[in-house]
């Protein structure tokens, strides 16, 4: 007696993934996503210095524009040495704002800064400026000019009766004057304020202007960080 073979069914494997195609696809994805985050990051880096760079060096230069056509040394008191000691160096008396600096050596160890106070004597004074002696005001996202209010909240004026305005926050310019020797090569080396070396006077030496620009985020900087350094050299 013969029998007949049924031909045997093959079942069709069920379609989906693996455990092991699952966790490489989860990894693949895993590492992409971490690859478009880590960019995005770097991007904002790069734009975030790059407007701080530029922001800076705009602040340098203002600073250098306001200086640039003032002589090195007062023009009436001059720059000379009493009994031993250095006289006309730094703001003379009476020059109390920046509009009163008349001569380059009047800027020496000043600093221009969003916290500085209006008394020239601690040598942090309000600012940034531009190349005027203006504060530069805060602006708004919206391009709007921020006016400083008290701690009440409202809007603070000054001896005349107008808004005072809020300066750039977290920004300053701080500013180095050094006498140097005429025929000393690039980089000058400073010598001290009140060095004669004959037969060159007192007030004979060229000086170097350096401005430093820093930058403080009120709210994740610890302290000022140097952003842009400019010098030059005034004959």
């Amino acid at each position: 007696m013969s029998r007949t073979r049924r031909p045997t069914q093959r079942r069709n494997a069920r379609p989906g993934f693996t455990l092991i195609e699952a966790a490489f696809t989860t990894v693949i994805i895993g590492v992409g996503v971490v690859a478009m985050v880590d960019a995005q990051q770097a991007f904002v880096r790069s734009n975030n210095w790059s407007n701080e760079s530029s922001t800076a060096a705009f602040l340098a230069s203002e600073i250098r524009e306001m200086t640039r056509l003032l002589p090195r040394h007062d023009p009436v008191t001059g720059l000379f040495l009493s009994g031993g000691s250095l006289v006309g160096w730094g703001p003379e008396d009476g020059e109390v704002l920046v509009t009163d600096f008349d001569d380059i050596d009047d800027f020496d160890g000043l600093s221009f800064s969003w916290v500085g106070t209006a008394d020239p004597s601690d040598g942090d004074l309000q600012g940034p400026i531009n190349a005027y002696g203006e504060v530069i005001p805060a602006i708004d996202a919206d391009g709007v000019v921020i006016i400083a209010l008290d701690d009440d909240g409202a809007p603070m004026v000054d001896a005349n009766g107008d808004d005072l305005l809020e300066s750039m926050q977290g920004w300053s310019q701080v500013v180095t004057v050094e006498k140097v020797r005429p025929h000393d090569n690039i980089p000058a080396i400073p010598i001290e304020d009140d060095a004669v070396e004959a037969p060159l006077g007192v007030d004979d030496f060229p000086l170097r202007v350096t401005v430093t620009v820093t930058y403080q985020n009120p709210e994740i900087d610890p302290a000022p960080r140097d952003v842009t350094s400019l010098s030059w050299i005034v004959p």
